[in-house]
């Protein structure tokens, strides 16, 4: 059974986020147990196990994403990596660049571009102003300007802070942190200079999944995209996820639907020997 590991929200191997890809045969999932086991194994933010749907319905695939610790409703960087597998691998055949996956969080699709980007559509997510939790500010070494929780899709709370160096700058408490938030803390502010490439910078922290800090984080851009397209007053921006991995992020509003845009690169492809 093969593996492979994707940098995903890069176009350069050792940047952006690593996920781990198991493309599965037809006819179901293994037990969850040997999925959770495989997934600490890898030990990355995340590891995708996809397996082909029947032909005719809604979806072409079905996919699940687990942390080392536990499974995940939504996760934008291992579907990046799946469809990049899918795609160079020739795995997928697939009417204009375009697999659908059939995932918890609903259908999600990504589609290939000649450029060799891969565009992922994703539900945005509802930002509802909240107060700060108590202890976040202490937690996260730095007084939030902005609180927003993100919905129970992604249980995630979205900080503002006063800039750029702000965000670079924190080295969070993390056992406090995980106490602020259902799964984790996305931290942004504006980009001190855009015309270095990026619109806004962010970083996420997701000690409640076992992730401390991810270095690219997909689905915290369907928050980061409608709070930054309203303060800028753009549709299309581009996110850096200014980790020390780093990554880029392209993003397009589109609605109750965000439009999230990468690069991605296999760095390893090996045999899992350990089947279910």
């Amino acid at each position: 059974m093969r593996i492979r590991i994707v940098d995903a929200f890069t176009d350069r191997p050792f940047a952006g986020n690593p996920a781990g890809v198991l493309l599965l045969d037809a006819g179901g999932f293994p037990d969850d147990g040997w999925l959770q086991r495989v997934a600490a194994e890898v030990n990355l933010a995340e590891t995708a196990f996809a397996h082909p749907l029947p032909p005719g319905g809604e979806a072409d695939w079905a996919l699940r994403w687990f942390t080392p610790v536990t499974e995940v409703d939504m996760c934008g960087h291992a579907t990046l990596a799946t469809a990049h597998i899918l795609h160079t691998t020739g795995t997928a055949s697939v009417a204009g660049g375009e697999i659908r996956f059939s995932a918890r969080c609903g259908i999600l699709t990504a589609t290939a571009h000649r450029d060799g980007t891969l565009t992922l559509d994703f539900p945005t997510a509802p930002l509802t102003p909240t107060t700060a939790p108590p202890g976040l500010t202490r937690a996260l070494g730095a007084a939030p300007l902005t609180v927003l929780d993100t919905g129970a899709r992604t249980g995630d709370l979205l900080v503002e802070l006063a800039d750029e160096a702000a965000v670079r700058a924190l080295t969070p408490d993390l056992p406090a942190l995980a106490a602020c938030s259902r799964r984790g803390i996305i931290a942004t502010a504006a980009a001190d200079d855009p015309s270095r490439g990026y619109d806004f910078v962010s970083r996420g922290f997701f000690p409640q999944v076992g992730i401390d800090e991810d270095p690219v984080t997909g689905s915290a851009h369907t928050a980061l995209a409608p709070f930054w397209s309203a303060r800028l007053g753009r549709i299309e921006l581009t996110g850096f996820q200014c980790s020390a991995r780093g990554g880029l992020v392209r993003t397009s509003l589109r609605g109750d639907r965000t439009l999230l845009t990468g690069h991605a690169v296999t760095v390893i492809d090996g045999e899992l020997l350990a089947t279910p």
